[in-house]
């Protein structure tokens, strides 16, 4: 068997005319009382095949030699038909129409001429075996009168098949531009989301990236239907507190646009939890979404969650008027906009977090050359200055010979040997090269030993050594830095008597460092500076905490007047430590 794409249309005609034409034979046979078991036998046998013929026409198949068997099939059971029903006296004379319409479905006037000399030859070579008689005229007239049928039933078929055939390539003509308008739709859509992409990943601006998010989406609904004009949309994204608040949306009154939602329970917590999109029938009943006044007269909403690896920047919420708005369709065109959005957006913040690292830079760099002109200032010009006083006193005391110059010389050599020191500090400070040659280790040795000569100040170390190969020379640095930022802080701050350095594996994580800088000074307001860093005031706290970023570590800082400082960081040694540290998994 073969199968088309399209149904044969001619089988359906043939199969339905052979079902008239028996309908009209078994009805005759009744009517006239001859209906016998032989007859209802050929009537089963010619039913179970046009059954047969009917299921495959369903089924859009065909035999091989499909039209020769059906014509030859009719041509038998309308020349048993012939005979059963009486010959030429009888009442299926007429019998002979159900291989005509058959010859001339499949073959036109050509076959039902041609199919109507062959009935006319077996029904009478019928005639003449039935009765050993042949007559002439009756045998000229049935002859005549098959050939007059043909010739009707030959007409009546071209016209038939024409109109089957009109009717066959409408169907096929309906099924191209079918098929073209879902292509043209379709290139349509593929459009709108190439102009998305192009416009969402045409800045790397925050904001700009936000609006053009929403716009696309209202633009994209637009196009699948006239509806997307009462379509409320907004993204929503996480604060420093994390709340979702409104970054960008459509149709959403000011009262809305100041929401600040915890999302912990209903469905926005549920799409941020499994990542999924979540299709509500009554948004306004949701435990959060329900402070939107816009969504009150929303009978549906779409939520898709905006996640990249382990990052949740926030949600897109889009709802409607219309229950089933967000059908399949769309769910589907929403949900790649989605996903080429939060691409978007995780570049465009990490081009924030840049930008926001490279001011950090420069304004670390010019702290650094404020607090080195300082220093500079305080130190080493002060005693560069006392110098210069003291050896006018001495050429005084030289002139007039008086005083003692001696001791005036020996306190000139002090104060050039203390100022010696504190450049050499400051060099180091700039420069370990201690640190860069020897380690951290000797790196801190050196720092606190130059703290004792410069400043008496009392520094002690508690490092466990068997943590330092694990460090990187990124780490080693930075927490040589931490180190020196903390141990100045409290030197200049604290009046501490001493300050202890430990650096132990975290008891939880061994991948973990444990950095801790203690005094026992005169402690400070922690929640005061807290505020002045926040309005970049307080420049230690600034230091500490960006370079604790630097290797994405935590840092945490306990103090109480009169009681002393702890300055405690938790330095992550593996990439796999980082992302526990990050969420929150060491304690």
């Amino acid at each position: 068997m073969r199968k088309d794409e399209f149904p044969f249309l001619v089988d359906w005609a043939a199969a339905s005319i052979r079902w008239l034409l028996l309908m009209g034979v078994v009805s005759t046979l009744t009517l006239a009382g001859q209906l016998s078991l032989f007859e209802l036998l050929v009537i089963i046998l010619a039913v179970a095949w046009n059954t047969f013929i009917t299921v495959i026409s369903i089924l859009n198949r065909r035999l091989a030699f499909h039209r020769v068997i059906n014509v030859a099939v009719d041509v038998l059971v309308s020349l048993m038909f012939f005979g059963l029903g009486g010959g030429i006296s009888g009442n299926l004379v007429w019998s002979g129409l159900l291989a005509l319409f058959s010859a001339g479905l499949y073959f036109e006037w050509r076959g039902a001429l041609i199919v109507g000399v062959i009935i006319s030859l077996l029904e009478s070579g019928w005639v003449y075996l039935s009765e050993h008689n042949l007559a002439l005229l009756s045998t000229g007239l049935l002859a005549a009168s098959n050939l007059a049928a043909a010739g009707v039933v030959g007409f009546l078929c071209v016209q038939l098949v024409k109109l089957l055939r009109k009717n066959y390539f409408g169907q096929v003509r309906e099924r191209k531009n079918a098929e073209k308008l879902a292509k043209r739709g379709e290139r349509s859509r593929l459009q709108n989301i190439y102009s998305m992409i192009e416009a969402i990943s045409a800045t790397l601006n925050y904001q700009e990236v936000v609006e053009s998010v929403v716009d696309l989406s209202v633009k994209v609904l637009k196009d699948e239907g006239d509806l997307a004009d009462q379509l409320v949309c907004a993204v929503l994204f996480f604060n420093q507190d994390d709340r979702l608040t409104v970054g960008a949306s459509r149709r959403l009154p000011p009262r809305d646009q100041k929401a600040a939602l915890p999302a912990k329970e209903g469905a926005l917590a549920h799409a941020l939890s499994s990542g999924e999109p979540q299709h509500l029938d009554n948004p306004s009943a949701d435990a959060e979404l329900d402070y939107f006044v816009a969504l009150h007269e929303c009978r549906s909403a779409l939520l898709l969650p905006l996640l990249r690896g382990l990052n949740a920047y926030g949600v897109m919420l889009f709802a409607h008027p219309e229950a089933d708005y967000f059908d399949e369709d769309k769910q589907e065109l929403l949900e790649m906009i989605s996903h080429q959005a939060v691409v978007a957006i995780q570049n465009a913040r990490l081009f924030q977090d840049v930008q926001e690292e490279k001011e950090r830079i420069v304004e670390s760099q010019e702290e650094a050359r404020k607090k080195l002109a300082r220093d500079l200032h305080d130190g080493p010009t002060q005693t560069v200055a006392a110098i210069a006083m003291r050896v006018n006193v001495v050429r005084k005391m030289m002139e007039l010979n008086t005083g003692d110059p001696d001791a005036e010389l020996e306190k000139i050599e002090e104060l050039a040997r203390r100022s010696t020191q504190e450049i050499r500090h400051m060099l180091f400070t700039l420069r370990p090269l201690t640190l860069e040659a020897e380690g951290l280790l000797k790196g801190l040795e050196t720092m606190a030993e130059k703290m004792k000569a410069t400043y008496d100040q009392n520094v002690f170390l508690d490092i466990d050594e068997s943590l330092l190969p694990g460090l990187d020379a990124t780490r080693q640095t930075t927490i040589f830095y931490l180190v020196e930022e903390a141990v100045n802080n409290a030197r200049k701050h604290a009046r501490a008597e001493k300050i202890l350095v430990r650096l132990r594996a975290h008891a939880s994580d061994r991948e973990i460092a444990s950095l801790e800088v203690m005094d026992n000074g005169v402690g400070f307001d922690l929640k005061e500076v807290n505020q002045s860093y926040e309005n970049r005031g307080s420049l230690g706290m600034i230091n500490l905490r960006e370079r604790t970023d630097l290797i994405n570590g935590l840092l945490t800082i306990d103090s109480v007047q009169g009681k002393g400082t702890r300055v405690r960081v938790l330095v992550p040694m593996t990439e796999a430590a980082a992302e526990r540290l990050q969420r929150g998994i060491t304690a």
